[in-house]
């Protein structure tokens, strides 16, 4: 991975994992989907005048409207009520071994859909290390029991099927369009079925009594996730993929336990940073190219050059 984009890779990752925590501080107050509702129509107000005023070009065909849409249904409408409503039933880390799948669920979508990610055993092999490694910093989270605790956790899987699927589509069929207008489109698309949503399930978001700490939890989350990170996912996805882009989710709850603990005194245990050990083992076996591959690579950039000087 180039400098720039693994710098990029990175702050993506940083911006992330700070999520979870300001998601936690705003649900404590307000309904979880009508909060996720209010991200999205702030982060809606900001980005779509940012598009048009820097006049980013439409999409002309009905296929990339589409694929708009349905992407943003499937990743921020569909997702976050599926994730929202398992929550209620499974614990937290549970909830993180969960969703640290959406990588692996990429990796089947990708080597079906994306002849240039096909499955290796390498991946495969630093996936399954980075669930066990979630699995050992959540290790005292995993609570589970009853019919409604497999309910929620199947819905929390369905959730991170539908990241896989969306980000595998958007990488397949919109590599042309701009991270802005995707970003902005997909969180246009996202936000009726969300608001419908809360209306009927948790009733009108307009009488929700919003305090002040959950609005700033709202904007923060808009802002830094819901524009800012989006955008870079976008920037980052024809750059590395989408496996390599959501590797990432491994890292984040580890990040997120971290400021946990930082910020809301939340414990840490030993066993946590021994999981964390291992799963930045795991990403650097799931994203690092072997040295035939890395030197064919660079033979053949070498040979473009080459070629291109002998050209002018």
């Amino acid at each position: 991975m180039p400098p720039r984009v693994a710098a990029v890779w990175i702050l993506t990752c940083l911006i992330w994992s700070t999520v979870w925590l300001f998601i936690k501080i705003g649900v404590t107050d307000v309904p979880p989907v009508t909060f996720a509702a209010m991200r999205l129509i702030i982060g809606i107000l900001v980005m779509v005048p940012i598009t048009l005023s820097a006049r980013t070009p439409l999409p002309r065909s009905r296929s990339d409207w589409a694929l708009i849409a349905v992407s943003g249904v499937i990743l921020l409408g569909l997702n976050y009520a599926l994730l929202n409503w398992g929550l209620q039933f499974v614990s937290s880390g549970l909830t993180a071994v969960l969703q640290s799948m959406t990588p692996a669920f990429a990796l089947v979508f990708a080597h079906y859909l994306l002849p240039d990610e096909r499955m290796t055993t390498r991946k495969v092999s630093g996936l399954a290390l980075g669930s066990f490694g979630i699995a050992m910093v959540f290790w005292e989270q995993l609570t589970f029991g009853g019919s409604r605790a497999l309910a929620g956790a199947l819905s929390v899987t369905l959730g991170a099927v539908c990241v896989a699927f969306a980000y595998v589509l958007v990488r397949r069929q919109g590599r042309h369009l701009a991270p802005a207008i995707l970003t902005s489109g997909q969180m246009t698309a996202a936000f009726v079925p969300l608001f419908v949503y809360a209306c009927v399930v948790e009733g009108n978001p307009l009488a929700v009594n919003w305090t002040w700490r959950a609005l700033r939890a709202a904007v923060y989350l808009a802002l830094a996730g819901s524009v800012l990170a989006a955008w870079l996912n976008y920037w980052l996805l024809s750059r590395v993929g989408a496996v390599n882009l959501l590797i990432m989710g491994l890292i984040e709850p580890v990040i997120a336990i971290l400021l946990g603990g930082w910020i809301l005194g939340e414990r840490l245990n030993p066993r946590a940073f021994a999981g964390a050990a291992v799963i930045l083992a795991s990403v650097w076996l799931a994203m690092a190219q072997p040295k035939a591959a890395y030197s064919e690579r660079s033979a053949t950039s070498g040979s473009t050059r080459i070629a291109r000087r002998a050209g002018r």
